[in-house]
């Protein structure tokens, strides 16, 4: 049976409890600074199998991940120092960044390719929940439906596949991340929800 907790103003004890659940492999709604999200631990294949089943999503689309601070990214992608300068200015927020993954990431997660995309999103719950280890960020919603902003309308969709959902007490930004691909010579936008003087300064640095 799923649970909700209604955590607009997170207690800390509920958040330690849910990371608790995240480590035992639970699928968990959470709100972030962009849509709704559903997290695992990205290390739990089984987990992960089971969000892609819930979302009857194809395991050639990957799935993306929610990190805690710079050391976790550094953990899991390559980051050299231009690629950290772009981190420090953009996370957190609502941007997805493309890195070179290290060996120690699931294939699942990134369909095969060498490529993940990390968040640092810009959202006091999410920065709880990836205290010990990140988790997925795929958004809340059947494959090819729009997301809900609103756990209700979740619920709808997801059910109890999802063991808890967090709704964060009010209607959030329901507008997907900005996705900037840092793997190339030069930055390049997939996705823009965002276009401002930072974003055109980035677009100009040489990575590699």
């Amino acid at each position: 049976m799923e649970m909700v907790y209604i955590v607009d103003n997170p207690n800390k004890n509920e958040l330690n409890k849910i990371r608790s659940m995240l480590g035992q492999g639970k699928l968990v709604v959470y709100p972030t600074d962009t849509i709704y999200g559903i997290g695992v631990d990205i290390n739990n294949i089984d987990a992960v199998k089971k969000v892609y089943m819930t979302k009857k999503r194809s395991y050639d689309k990957p799935i993306s991940i929610c990190l805690h601070d710079i050391t976790q990214v550094k953990e899991v992608a390559i980051v050299t120092d231009e690629i950290e300068h772009i981190i420090n200015e953009l996370l957190p927020g609502p941007y997805t960044l493309l890195l070179r993954k290290k060996s120690n990431i699931p294939d699942i997660l990134t369909a095969n390719t060498n490529i993940i995309g990390i968040r640092i999103p810009d959202n006091k719950i999410t920065h709880s929940l990836t205290k010990d280890f990140p988790i997925t960020s795929t958004s809340a919603n059947l494959s090819n439906i729009q997301t809900p902003d609103n756990i209700t309308d979740i619920k709808k969709q997801l059910g109890d596949n999802i063991d808890i959902y967090i709704d964060c007490g009010k209607k959030i930004k329901n507008q997907p991340s900005t996705i900037i691909d840092l793997t190339q010579q030069n930055p390049k936008i997939i996705r823009q929800h965002k276009n401002n003087e930072l974003i055109n300064k980035i677009l100009k640095i040489d990575l590699y």
